[in-house]
């Protein structure tokens, strides 16, 4: 699996992808592989305000619930409703039609603390290995 170079990453398996002020959040390729198949997506109501590493939400799978931790500070914008009545498509397309909120982001410096492409593919190696 490639992580896409314009994301950063999380150890917790979340990405953020950061435009404008605003930043998508949603699980990784490796979080999805790693729950299998996911039929329940909790996420919070837009105007939420989340503290970085702050739980954002919950996905459920056939193995088990797991809690979503937020990236970065910020205030909800926008929750993928697709995910909320076809949650497959976190399995199915994770850094894409998967998503799962955009927060407009408190502290746009908090991004840098997170991890790009090649140290997350090194730290899922690690882990791995």
């Amino acid at each position: 699996m490639t992580y896409p170079a314009d994301f950063r990453y999380t150890k917790d398996h979340e990405w953020i992808k950061v435009e404008g002020g605003v930043g998508t959040i949603g699980l990784t390729d490796h979080a999805q592989h790693e729950l299998g198949d996911i039929v329940l997506v909790d996420l919070p109501k837009v105007g939420t305000s989340l503290a970085a590493q702050q739980t954002l939400g919950t996905v459920e799978s056939v193995k088990a619930v797991s809690e979503i931790f937020s990236p970065v500070s910020g205030e909800v914008t926008e929750v993928n409703e697709a995910v909320g009545s076809a949650p497959e498509k976190v399995n199915q397309d994770p850094h894409g039609d998967g998503w799962l909120l955009k927060l407009r982001l408190a502290n746009p410096a908090e991004v840098d603390g997170l991890m790009n492409a090649d140290q997350y593919t090194d730290y899922i190696q690690q882990k791995a290995g």
